[in-house]
């Protein structure tokens, strides 16, 4: 499998979306820091201290379902908020009601903005499936079906776990490995035999908890190490530089 930089033993290919298959995880970042700064300005006035788009972003939120984000930002902040209720409209001050205000926000950017894929991904993927092997995509969005077809790459992919079905199966998100497992079970591989590609740290650690037979860690903001020291097995910059074993591994 080295024309896919993978080991032979790799049969599965497992792909996070936002940051490694499209451009939305900028959109993601900017959506949670409008949310969080409208909320922190209303309850601690001018002098709040923003949502950091770059380092609360990685660190709290990036690769989680929405609810677990929202807990997680809060609790570096030090506040708690009723759970609320999944349909709890985004006015309500709940963890709830703030993935709900959140999600309005980057559904409203995407339809403004569109949904850009990776080139180098997008012919990382063609090559995979190429090559035979099995390719799913995995999200914590709940949009995630919705941005595949945006960016015209859903009919690349054979199963999707995304919020939507984690909710369905009560599968916990990343930094838990179940959603990837579950897709990995879905594409007739152990977890052995399938490759995890991610950028966000909590897929990372999902990746190594979960004992997959590869970890690609693919460094779009600067975190090499990071993700090395998280779980990464090889870092990369785009998927393409694993063609062929081209381009130099970071």
């Amino acid at each position: 499998m080295t024309s896919l930089g993978l080991p032979e033993s790799i049969r599965a290919c497992l792909f996070d979306l936002d940051g490694v298959l499209t451009r939305t995880a900028t959109v993601h970042a900017a959506a949670w820091k409008e949310m969080f700064d409208a909320f922190l300005r209303a309850r601690d006035g001018e002098g709040f201290r923003p949502f950091d788009p770059v380092g609360d972003y990685d660190q709290y939120v990036d690769g989680m379902p929405r609810a677990d984000g929202v807990r997680s930002f809060l609790a570096s902040r030090g506040i708690r908020l009723p759970e609320g209720a999944p349909d709890d409209p985004p006015e309500r001050d709940t963890v709830q009601g703030l993935g709900t205000r959140k999600n309005a926000i980057v559904l409203e950017k995407i339809k403004e903005m569109g949904v850009e894929a990776y080139e180098g991904s997008v012919r990382y993927v063609h090559a995979a499936r190429a090559a035979g092997l099995r390719r799913a995509v995995v999200s914590s969005s709940a949009n995630c079906r919705d941005v595949l077809a945006a960016a015209g790459i859903e009919d690349l992919f054979e199963v999707r776990i995304d919020g939507v079905v984690a909710a369905e199966r009560e599968l916990p998100g990343k930094p838990h490995p179940d959603t990837f497992l579950e897709a990995a079970r879905e594409l007739g591989a152990e977890p052995g035999q399938a490759a995890v590609f991610e950028d966000a740290l909590a897929g990372m650690e999902a990746g190594r908890a979960g004992a997959f037979g590869y970890v690609v860690g693919v460094d779009r903001a600067g975190q090499a190490e990071a993700l090395r020291s998280h779980g990464a097995d090889v870092v990369v910059q785009d998927l393409e530089q694993l063609l062929g074993e081209a381009g130099e591994h970071t």
